[in-house]
């Protein structure tokens, strides 16, 4: 049984999807560290997905510290403790700065890009908060 609840949707890649179901469910504390988690098998029959893109998922999830595999148990949720603001801000950086790079090619005022961040961060978080 999936520990976390998710409903798929077409149009986004199933990997994201189930990334993302897992650190929203880690966040809200649906998922709490010691908790197990299902087999690359089980999730793969559960949500009729490949078993392909399960075992992706659970690698995924493995290699950033969040499941660790304990022999006789099972899998495991672990709550590793999360980078600082500095580190987390440095994970993004070439991305905001490719997107600076577009928002001048553009003609777009630092304020402009701002306002328009501020937009579409506030509809992502309604989104978040309406499912």
């Amino acid at each position: 049984m999936l520990p976390f609840s998710i409903q798929l949707r077409p149009g986004k890649p199933v990997f994201d999807q189930l990334v993302e179901a897992f650190h929203r469910a880690l966040a809200s504390g649906q998922l709490r560290d010691g908790d197990g988690f299902p087999s690359v098998r089980s999730l793969s029959r559960e949500l009729k997905i490949s078993p392909t893109t399960a075992h992706k998922v659970v690698a995924h999830l493995k290699d950033r510290g969040f499941l660790v595999s304990q022999p006789g148990v099972g899998m495991l949720v672990t709550a590793p403790n999360l980078p600082g603001k500095t580190e987390r801000l440095a994970l993004i950086k070439p991305e905001l700065n490719s997107l600076i790079r577009q928002a001048r090619d553009l003609s777009l005022s630092a304020e402009e890009l701002k306002e328009f961040l501020d937009q579409l961060w506030d509809g992502e978080n309604d989104k978040t908060r309406k499912s």
